[in-house]
């Protein structure tokens, strides 16, 4: 028995100094995930930053946030400037705060209403949904639309690049980034593959020794 323990151990080390040799492949996932999202949501909203301005700022069917051309440049230099960082590897700490910021402010204002889930398709809901009978709602709405489809027009050619689906909108994905960001703040950009470790190794040879 304590051999088998003893080799168990010994394959579970060989194991972890692997794992620990590559652990700069995980927030070099987080990054290249991460970084073309924002920048092409800070795209899309500079094409748009009138509608946008006018969504922050309207109480009535938007957000009703003071200051809404601001607001809205601040949403945009925030996606655009932090998703650059990610993928550069560059002040990614630094960047993750704002970038968190936005998901947070993102999920209250826009989302909360709608519960958790994104897309109301799953057969089983999460526990902390709490907005199941929107998943109701939109799961006859999504039955009801794809029969007329089916009897007005080419449902084939309609669903050849994905299914149909009604969108629920609740926090899911806001929650999924900010939760990935989290990870970035507490790891850090990673070794090899970013600005920040370059930089670091760099100051590290400019830095005189300790006497």
């Amino acid at each position: 028995m304590d051999g088998a323990l003893g080799g168990f151990n010994r394959l579970y080390g060989i194991f972890l100094r692997g794992v620990r040799s590559l652990d700069w492949l995980g927030p070099l996932a987080l990054r290249l995930y991460l970084a073309p999202i924002f920048i092409l949501s800070g795209m899309n909203k500079i094409g748009s930053i009138d509608d946008v301005a006018a969504w922050f700022g309207n109480p009535d069917w938007g957000l009703g946030l003071p200051a809404p051309l601001l607001m809205a440049w601040l949403a945009i230099l925030t996606e655009l400037v932090g998703g650059v960082a990610l993928l550069l590897g560059l002040g990614v700490r630094l960047a993750a705060i704002p970038l968190m910021m936005v998901m947070a402010v993102a999920a209250v204002t826009v989302h909360w209403q709608y519960g958790w889930s994104a897309l109301p398709d799953q057969t089983l809901v999460m526990p902390w949904e709490w907005r199941q009978d929107l998943i109701a709602e939109a799961a006859a709405r999504k039955g009801r639309a794809i029969t007329l489809l089916k009897e007005h027009g080419n449902y084939g050619w309609l669903t050849e690049a994905g299914s149909f689906t009604v969108l629920k909108n609740g926090i899911e994905f806001a929650a999924t980034y900010f939760v990935m960001l989290l990870a970035l703040l507490f790891s850090g950009a990673g070794r090899f593959v970013s600005l920040d470790d370059w930089i670091c190794r760099h100051c590290a040879k400019q830095s005189p020794p300790h006497r």
